[in-house]
């Protein structure tokens, strides 16, 4: 094996990602060669693959010193995706470095980590001008180490909170639309004026700003129309990748989301927020979770297509139909599969808990991205889900109409159930978050329940 590094060659810098084993569409290989060529905007992807390496380095919350975790690389045909998680699991970061901004032989299928160490970080960031850089992921003749198929945990140990965090980072991703666009220079000045994270105070200033022609206006309070930006500090990963980049897209939730009927803000919520800077032939995303304590891996967006028998169901014949595609069309899967728009996207939802699936806000669409991991494990990776299901083999979900009792005894809770559908408990999670983290694991518990006496009456 060799460590990543930027090494000098008659053609210029050439920087060689050295990979540790990944899945293509052969099948695993020790050391999988994805991409051989320049970088069209080499200045540019040196400060952006700097800045996913700075988040995963980064604690947020509490800060404090943080190992560094080696970015996932996913290889599209068309494109290469760097992704990363900070420490605290709270900021998402992905790197798409499209076509324009390749330039060499064709893109490979699959995915792998490869290795930001601190000799190539210190290489990266001397990187400027005109100076030449070539990109080589996965070297050919790299001598091959033998791997059983899990490439993650015998080479670069994927975190727990990281798969959690892929799962619930689309779902999050999958509900957020453009709320501005703005020139560059106003989103560096904007990042110029937001408070400065410290030991002790960490990522915890909320502010919001209200979208304003080609601006955006910043305000300390909720506003009609405004767009929470929830531990802005953590933005601040951005302000070096701007000076490559020509606009600034912001994603949030709708506005009728975040305000009440009258169209008052909240007061209380917070809400994600992602910032998307177009670059030279790339887009660098920085995905906020709601709040700096909160991180995406406890979320909890996933479970309710989890506890969706169909949508358990459904996944393997879903998975079976994924291709290395740049996108995944839903409506083709759709008609491939014999299954409607929301059932396909729900069992993208529970692929997603294996971190098969990420999603692109620029294209309005999901992408694949394989790592060894099972979609029917996710109820080992979320308590409330196996809360869930031990409730339901118990016998301890009792439905009467639009009531339920869940529970035993003196520990039962009330969930009440509107339309069939829409749901809210009285246990302490659901009076502490109101469904802002997903749902209990009572309110789980009555889905499953309601959903099979759907299918056994069908």
């Amino acid at each position: 094996m060799h460590a990543s590094a930027v090494r000098e060659t008659p053609a210029g810098r050439s920087l060689a990602l050295e990979t540790s084993g990944g899945a293509t569409p052969d099948g695993e290989a020790a050391n999988p060669r994805f991409f051989d060529g320049f970088l069209t905007a080499p200045a540019a992807a040196a400060t952006a693959l700097l800045a996913v390496a700075d988040v995963a380095a980064s604690r947020y919350y509490r800060p404090r010193p943080s190992a560094f975790l080696d970015p996932v690389v996913t290889a599209g045909g068309d494109r290469l995706r760097l992704e990363s998680f900070s420490a605290c699991c709270g900021v998402h970061a992905r790197l798409d470095v499209l076509a324009a901004g390749l330039d060499g032989d064709d893109v490979g299928h699959g995915t792998t980590n490869v290795d930001i160490n601190t000799p190539l970080r210190l290489a990266l960031a001397r990187i400027g001008g005109l100076d030449p850089l070539h990109l080589r992921v996965g070297p050919e003749g790299l001598e091959a180490t033998t791997f059983d198929g899990r490439f993650v945990e015998k080479k670069v140990p994927l975190p727990e909170r990281w798969l959690r965090g892929f799962a619930e980072a689309q779902v999050i991703a999958a509900g957020l639309v453009p709320r501005a666009e703005i020139p560059a220079a106003e989103a560096a000045a904007l990042l110029r004026s937001l408070p400065r994270p410290t030991q002790r105070s960490g990522a915890h200033t909320t502010r919001w700003v209200v979208p304003s022609g080609r601006t955006l206006r910043p305000t300390t309070r909720p506003a009609p129309g405004a767009v929470c930006l929830p531990g802005c500090e953590r933005l601040l990963s951005l302000r070096h990748v701007l000076r490559h980049a020509s606009t600034v897209r912001v994603y949030a939730p709708r506005p009728e989301r975040s305000h009440d009927e009258r169209g008052r803000a909240h007061q209380d919520r917070t809400a994600p927020v992602a910032w998307e800077a177009t670059l030279p032939g790339m887009r660098l995303t920085l995905l906020l979770s709601p709040h700096a304590s909160r991180g995406f891996s406890g979320e909890g967006g996933v479970l309710d297509d989890l506890a969706d028998g169909p949508a358990e169901r459904d996944t393997e014949r879903v998975a079976e139909l994924l291709a290395w595609e740049p996108t995944i069309d839903v409506a083709d899967l759709s008609a491939q599969s014999g299954l409607g728009p929301e059932r396909v996207r729900a069992a993208l939802t529970v692929l997603g808990t294996s971190g098969q699936i990420g999603y692109d806000l620029a294209e309005e669409a999901y992408y694949h991205r394989h790592l060894p991991y099972i979609a029917g494990a996710a109820e080992a990776r979320n308590p409330r889900l196996r809360g869930a299901k031990a409730l339901v083999s118990q016998g301890l979900v009792r439905v009467d109409g639009a009531l339920a009792w869940v529970g035993k005894d003196e520990h039962a809770y009330p969930v009440r159930i509107e339309d069939g559908e829409r749901m809210s408990c009285t246990c302490p999670w659901w009076a502490k978050y109101r469904g802002g983290r997903g749902p209990c694991k009572h309110v789980l518990a009555t889905r499953s329940v309601l959903n099979e006496k759907k299918e056994s009456a069908r």
